[in-house]
């Protein structure tokens, strides 16, 4: 089914999460395409990455329209768990020892440009969406802690990255208060966002540039050519140039991506609010992740309610428990909070590949595709978007650094994603819970 309906059968409505209930969100969606445009360049999706593109696009004076099939930030954008992380879902020394110094050095400068161009935009033009700085990182068995301390160490001695602390038990226990966590690191150059917020100030962005935004148009088919025609139910549009930037919500419109990057459910409950509770749980207003397979996420609202995610469907659709399972693992990680209920839930669909590294890839002279970011979206999907528009445009050099990353199919291609995900899954949750 297409993963644009298969939760979220309501065409247009944002899921009932906390991000949506304390964002300020246009009442009527933008209007639908209707009829034929012309446009030098057409960009599906309206979250990070298409944004981003459609800003750069329209601010180097290209006629660029996006065209969402629900509304800006409804998808993955708007759902996720705010975590602005440093790098990618491989270690940098992973990359390095396959790519080589220089390669492996020009993505981690793409990755931290990520984080600053991220950063100067909240400062600049987002502030509701609070960036803060710090991303903790918790590990349950020794060796992950010594993985964890010879990365930090690889990171500071190759790249000059000194912005990690590795932390032992105590001190990471008085950091993040969960007895289950052995060891860990507090990254002060990673940090944490409104995603919402941030997604409808990008919008805006985009707009106030010169982009046009028509919400409620899927884009059903596209007819490869120059011009590219994109349909959609009530219009089309001839464009120079197309962007992909649907990630894990985008339709098997072009089998080359559809074969390397999977769609895969990912789950946030919030709690009611805790007042100063909060810190019976973290000493600061940081984020955190683990060392999990099927992750736990986790961090503070503003008006202190616990947001709490992880991954725990093993199926393409969402399950029909969402909360329990994740109240089990937040008692499990922290038992003072055995009587806090979790008011609202919500699920979102991201992207992943084989290597849990980003596929950004020209699928044909004047198509260009950019996701698969597998965790690590909320930074590397805004430079990605920024690096495609730079390479419609005429400057390929961040492009051509990204094409590097390996993203090879998935094995059987796209008919074999789903099985794949199924014993994956599976068999990585066992391991969790078995403790390998």
């Amino acid at each position: 089914m297409n993963p644009l309906h298969r939760n979220d059968p309501v065409r247009g409505v944002y899921p009932p999460s906390w991000y949506a209930a304390s964002a300020d969100i246009p009442p009527a969606p933008r209007p639908p395409l209707r009829g034929s445009l012309r446009a030098d360049v057409a960009v599906v999706g309206a979250g990070y990455c298409g944004l981003w593109a459609a800003r750069t696009l329209a601010k180097a004076g290209l006629r660029t329209v996006v065209l969402e099939a629900h509304r800006a930030g409804w998808g993955a954008s708007g759902r996720n768990g705010g975590q602005v992380g440093t790098g990618y879902n491989k270690s940098q020394e992973w990359i390095e020892a396959r790519l080589g110094e220089g390669p492996a050095r020009a993505l981690w400068d793409l990755a931290e440009e990520g984080k600053r161009q991220l950063r100067a935009f909240c400062e600049a033009e987002a502030p509701e969406a609070r960036y803060r700085p710090g991303v903790a990182h918790g590990e349950y068995t020794p060796e992950e802690a010594a993985d964890t301390r010879r990365n930090a160490e690889f990171l500071a001695r190759r790249y000059g990255y000194d912005a990690i602390e590795v932390l032992d038990g105590p001190a990471f226990r008085a950091l993040v208060k969960s007895p289950l966590y052995v060891a860990g690191q507090i990254d002060r150059g990673a940090g944490h966002v409104h995603p919402l917020r941030y997604a409808l100030a990008l919008a805006r962005s985009a707009e106030a540039a010169g982009a046009t935004i028509h919400e409620m148009t899927e884009v059903t088919r596209i007819e490869k050519g120059r011009p590219a025609i994109l349909h959609s139910a009530e219009g089309r549009v001839q464009a120079d140039h197309v962007i992909l930037a649907g990630n894990g919500y985008l339709p098997d419109l072009e089998p080359a991506v559809a074969a390397r990057v999977m769609p895969i459910n990912s789950f946030i409950g919030a709690t009611e609010p805790l007042g100063d509770r909060w810190t019976e749980v973290l000493a600061e207003d940081i984020a955190v992740a683990d060392s999990k397979f099927v992750v736990n996420y986790y961090r503070f609202s503003e008006d202190r309610r616990f947001l709490f995610g992880g991954r725990e469907a093993y199926t393409l659709g969402f399950p029909k428990d969402i909360g329990g399972p994740l109240v089990r693992r937040m008692r499990r990680l922290f038992p003072q909070l055995g009587g806090v209920r979790i008011e609202t839930v919500w699920g979102g669909t991201l992207g992943i590949t084989m290597t849990r590294l980003p596929l950004i890839m020209r699928v044909a002279p004047n198509i260009l595709s950019g996701g698969g970011f597998s965790g690590h979206g909320v930074a590397l999907s805004g430079i990605t978007g920024r690096a495609m528009a730079e390479a419609v445009i005429g400057q390929a050099g961040r492009f051509e650094t990204f094409s590097l990353l390996p993203t090879p199919r998935f094995p059987g291609g796209a008919a074999f994603r789903m099985p794949l995900l199924t014993l994956a899954m599976t068999w990585y949750g066992l391991r969790d819970r078995l403790g390998f």
